[in-house]
């Protein structure tokens, strides 16, 4: 006798999630295209309208690439705060101090360029460490309290630089094997360079390798989720902000050193360009997306835009006209990418459908 027996297959539980996982790295490739085609099109437009006046030469390209390098040693560690959701606005002050630190501290107090450079350091350290603490203690919003500490410290590093000197810029030497590290040229191009790289580096294998770029991903995405998932998103807020501080220290020195010259106010326009680069590298205002690989693309594009004006001969009266117009793109441009990528993997079911077959069996 036989009769009929139901059996039903469940799949696999994480055919779904793997899916998701899948779209979301689609997210994160599609903000990255757009950020190649914004700076492909930026390229292409200044050696059609200033090709022939220099801008495809070697002097032009090391300009740009001078000025990408230097803005990308910020706004890749503001990059990837906002990727976790918050904004650090006071770096334009802290790469003003460090700058005037390390002129008063070599030229002024005859001190040895190492011990400065770690004074540069302490107080990026100090000034993320205020951020972070204070804005995971208070709940405020990063935004206002980063820009009240860049008011801050831009008036104790200009009083105390009058008080110790009399001026708010100071000349300074710096010569020998520091003066390699800090102000070296290789023709055209400036160390800056060789130190965006190593820093670029660091920060991909941090947030596409280790489990703080998950963290990070998640602090910025999904808050209330991160922390019932047991992500330190404190902490990881914490270390985000003293990195920022830190880059900006490093710029700051470097400045100093290449410029033979330490001035406190002369980093204010990284205030805003860092997150506006960031932005046009795909990274979201509203956190959780972005890649160091945007950043860069971004602040390349930003060089170009910098330094192409110049050779098309007009003036520069036209350099926030074209970025606040690139930002607008992209900012839409990566609104588009984002809603559609989460439309498409809010569609796919967290696991399918469980298929049920009959077969027959002896009794």
């Amino acid at each position: 006798m036989q009769t009929a027996e139901t059996i039903s297959i469940v799949p696999e539980p994480q055919l779904g999630v793997r899916r998701k996982r899948q779209h979301i790295a689609r997210l994160y490739q599609a903000t990255q295209l757009g950020a190649m085609l914004s700076a492909l099109a930026v390229f292409a437009f200044f050696s059609i309208t200033a090709g022939d006046k220099g801008f495809l030469t070697l002097a032009a390209t090391s300009g740009w690439l001078n000025a990408s390098a230097e803005l990308a040693l910020i706004a890749i560690p503001v990059g990837l705060l906002m990727i976790a959701g918050e904004f650090d606005l006071s770096v334009g002050s802290v790469v003003g101090a460090s700058s005037i630190t390390m002129a008063l501290g070599v030229t002024v107090y005859d001190l040895p360029v190492p011990l400065v450079f770690l004074m540069c350091l302490a107080i990026g350290v100090l000034v993320g460490l205020f951020n972070g603490m204070l804005v995971n203690s208070t709940g405020l919003p990063s935004f206002i309290v980063t820009l009240a500490a860049n008011y801050v410290l831009l008036g104790l590093a200009l009083g105390l630089s009058r008080a110790l000197a009399g001026t708010s810029t100071v000349s300074v030497d710096i010569t020998g094997f520091w003066g390699n590290v800090f102000g070296a040229t290789f023709g055209d191009l400036n160390v800056t360079v060789v130190w965006c790289l190593v820093l670029g580096l660091i920060a991909y294998w941090v947030l596409s390798r280790m489990s703080i770029g998950s963290w990070i991903y998640a602090t910025g995405g999904n808050l209330d989720g991160a922390i019932k998932a047991g992500v330190p998103t404190q902490k990881v807020r914490l270390a985000l902000f003293v990195t920022t501080g830190v880059a900006a220290a490093i710029v700051g020195a470097l400045q100093a050193a290449l410029f033979n010259s330490g001035n406190a106010v002369q980093g204010q326009g990284f205030v805003f360009q860092a997150p506006i680069v960031a932005v046009i590298g795909g990274v979201l205002l509203v956190g959780g997306y972005g890649t160091v690989q945007g950043v860069v693309l971004g602040t390349i594009t930003y060089g170009m835009v910098n330094i192409g004006l110049f050779y098309t001969g007009w003036t520069t009266d036209w350099l926030s006209t074209f970025i606040g117009g690139l930002l607008i793109v992209a900012v839409l441009a990566n609104d588009f990418v984002r809603k559609a990528a989460l439309r498409q993997a809010s569609s796919i079911p967290a696991s399918a459908p469980r298929t049920t077959i009959k077969r027959r069996v002896q009794a």
